[in-house]
């Protein structure tokens, strides 16, 4: 099974500044995922929370070794909770952003769990998640 967890403000995905966050919605998203994983006998998971606690507990049932998409949203640049439950859980995470944070404002520039994730994918819009999705799947 793969997770893909989504932390605040991500349930405003369609609404949320479109201009740089996109017109998808966080469901038109999970829905292009689980077609994807379907085709290739994968099983998703899905959660999105504005309370970084929620996140952490979620995080923490999970097994060593499960693999994890996270968009972490702006916890990336705060949370050094976020980067400690994934380094303690031994989960595989990869990283997604919508924006290029890097080319934001400078405290975006910075995430905190980059270094604890196998891989980060910022920038590409929505397509991140199944660039991440196809990764993880390819990889079996």
């Amino acid at each position: 099974m793969i997770h893909v967890v989504n932390g605040p403000n991500l349930n405003l995905l369609g609404r949320r500044e479109p201009a740089i966050y996109g017109t998808r919605t966080l469901k038109s998203i999970q829905e292009e995922l689980e077609e994807l994983a379907f085709c290739n006998n994968e099983e998703l998971s899905f959660f999105q929370s504005n309370h970084e606690g929620a996140i952490l507990d979620y995080l923490q049932k999970l097994k060593e070794g499960d693999r994890v998409i996270i968009n972490p949203g702006a916890l990336a640049h705060s949370s050094i909770s976020l980067r400690d439950c994934i380094v303690g859980t031994g989960i595989e995470a990869v990283e997604v952003h919508i924006s290029n944070i890097s080319a934001r404002e400078a405290f975006r520039h910075n995430s905190l769990i980059s270094p604890v994730c196998r891989g980060i994918i910022s920038g590409l819009g929505a397509d991140g998640y199944r660039l991440a999705l196809t990764w993880f799947i390819e990889r079996e």
